[in-house]
């Protein structure tokens, strides 16, 4: 395994249990439904995962965009929204002539920006601003600080898992993480970090006006989730 695409393309350890998995994609969910402008909204969600709680988005919005790398994902999100006719499942590769230039009110890109490149990010950014209507919003979150690394986020997790009543699997998630591929890949690949000045910087060289929120989309209070808008 050598990228992160197949990792999540594949079983992982990710989540310890199945609880944590759908309280993890409710948290999402929600932030991404609050972001919504309005009920017509024209929405992306840009590496979207399994998406388990995506009818919830795509009830609140008008047309929604599921976007994934990983080949099987895409497939069994394919699967689950086949009868959904406001629902499309793309791959990055296809959001340039998928997607109408200034089409989009909402683009979410919620726990992705540390598993790519900075020249990847810019990429993204630079296609996302091409498909946002003036005045359309981006929201980059779970976004991870240099001075953040696994002792903070393992006790971010061991509080979620306590008040999500599945502690007991979070302690031996983490044993298991420790000898998993995800411990290999992230000492091998790195995570992407980026401080507040640093987002906002890359997000003002793309195009972008944007600013830190107060509270971070996702059960990690020191990662980090920000908003900006295409000049109108």
């Amino acid at each position: 395994m050598s990228s992160w695409r197949d990792f999540f393309d594949g079983e992982h350890s990710i989540y310890v249990s199945e609880r944590h998995k759908l309280l993890h994609a409710r948290i999402i969910a929600r932030g991404i439904i609050a972001a919504i402008p309005r009920s017509d909204a024209v929405v992306l969600d840009h590496g979207c995962g399994e998406a388990l709680h995506g009818e919830a988005v795509a009830a609140a919005c008008g047309r929604l965009y599921l976007c994934e790398s990983a080949p099987v994902l895409r497939a069994q999100l394919t699967a689950r929204f086949i009868n959904s006719g406001h629902v499309s499942i793309i791959a990055p590769e296809t959001i340039e002539i998928g997607i109408p230039d200034d089409s989009l009110d909402l683009v979410t890109f919620i726990s992705v920006a540390q598993y790519l490149k900075r020249e990847e990010l810019d990429a993204a950014l630079h296609l996302w601003l091409q498909k946002l209507k003036p005045g359309g919003k981006l929201v980059v979150g779970d976004v991870i600080p240099p001075d953040v690394g696994m002792v903070t986020d393992t006790r971010a997790l061991l509080s979620f898992a306590f008040s999500g009543g599945f502690l007991i699997a979070a302690l031996a998630g983490l044993v298991k993480t420790a000898f998993s591929d995800y411990r290999k890949l992230r000492d091998n690949l790195g995570l992407s970090m980026y401080s507040t000045a640093q987002m906002e910087t890359v997000l003002d060289k793309a195009g972008f006006v944007g600013i830190r929120q107060i509270e971070n989309i996702g059960h990690n209070a020191a990662r980090m989730t920000f908003e900006a808008a295409r000049p109108a």
